[in-house]
């Protein structure tokens, strides 16, 4: 896999650059050489962010770490890839895509591989709440109070059923059903 380094408001060290390679170079095993890996590192105050995209024929495998050490978000981000690699390898096998769906980016022994992970999603929590109408903007505050990324709500304007969500840079976003 060919791993392509680059940084944001941080200079890149040898040593990032090593923990990065090393921990990213455990997928290799998962990962032929025509592989690529997009990994940007940043620093926003005390937080300390690694992205890595693995772009695979019509997907992309993506997961974004942030803590107060990029030591322990680079950790991070090596276990969720990992994890969604096998579940993407579940993917391919149940499809049967059959040379057209990414399999040319993974190992042949890796697809082949019997799996100890379930193949199903397992649902381990169901809640249930009363939705009283209110505004967007409502939603928002009330998202916020709980500490939520996201509030699911009745809009008051439309009566349909809407999702606020946090953005990047203290915005927020709407999701509105089209029908």
């Amino acid at each position: 896999m060919k791993i392509t380094i680059s940084g944001r408001n941080i200079e890149l060290t040898d040593g990032l650059k090593a923990a990065v390679e090393e921990k990213l170079g455990k997928l290799d095993k998962y990962l032929t050489d025509e592989a690529k890996a997009n990994v940007t590192l940043s620093v926003n105050k005390d937080r300390q962010k690694i992205e890595v995209t693995i772009p695979v024929k019509g997907h992309i495998i993506r997961s974004e770490q942030v803590s107060n050490d990029m030591y322990v978000s680079i950790d991070l981000v090596e276990e969720v890839i990992e994890r969604q690699l096998k579940r993407y390898r579940h993917k391919l096998i149940e499809r049967h895509q059959g040379g057209d769906g990414g399999e040319a980016f993974f190992h042949q022994e890796f697809l082949e591989k019997d799996s100890d992970e379930p193949e199903t999603i397992e649902i381990i929590r169901s809640k249930r709440f009363g939705m009283k109408p209110m505004y967007p903007e409502d939603a928002c505050i009330q998202m916020e109070l709980l500490g939520h990324n996201f509030f699911m709500f009745r809009n008051a304007e439309t009566e349909e059923v809407n999702v606020v969500y946090k953005r990047r840079g203290n915005t927020y976003g709407l999701i509105e059903p089209d029908f």
